[in-house]
């Protein structure tokens, strides 16, 4: 225990002093102490469960604005116009045969650096090494589609869980 199990009746008679942070402070002990001490309090995730509560608390209020934080949720009201309608741009049959071509002439140039980097780069990420060195090396002569095939053979593709 905390030495609580010690204090005479008369001794805590100055709780009636302390504000309502120093009681809740003073709860916070007394719960900790009656979890078995530190110890005991970190086994049942009691610091956890308060840190976890405190941390909601805090988004809430920077959500709802009660808690005001400049640049995050406390900014200056400016004027805004509506935005016109957009036009989407797409590329037309042309442009899009002209960057296939552009990726196959950069695949055949790359044939051999881009199999030796991506060998590289798999060997790094089973190992545990710096990926983001080695795949700054491989982006010079493997393209998107080659580098992300890399990643999903040696790390699997993921899938969210529903």
């Amino acid at each position: 225990m905390l030495g609580l199990e010690r204090l005479q009746p008369g001794e805590l008679r100055g709780l009636l002093l302390l504000g309502r942070a120093g009681q809740l402070d003073l709860l916070r002990l007394l719960v900790v102490g009656l979890r078995g001490g530190v110890l005991g309090a970190m086994e049942t995730g009691y610091q956890r469960g308060r840190i976890q509560d405190e941390s909601m608390l805090y988004e809430h209020r920077k959500h709802d604005g009660s808690l005001p934080i400049v640049g995050v949720n406390t900014f200056l009201r400016e004027v805004v116009e509506e935005p016109g309608e957009v036009e989407l741009a797409r590329a037309t049959e042309e442009e899009k045969k002209s960057q296939l071509a552009r990726l196959d002439d950069f695949h055949a140039r790359h044939a051999t650096a881009a199999a030796a980097a991506v060998r590289r780069l798999q060997d790094v990420a089973t190992s545990g090494g710096n990926v983001f060195d080695e795949l700054m090396r491989a982006a010079r002569v493997c393209s998107l589609g080659q580098l992300t095939a890399a990643f999903f053979e040696v790390g699997g593709q993921y899938r969210r869980n529903v």
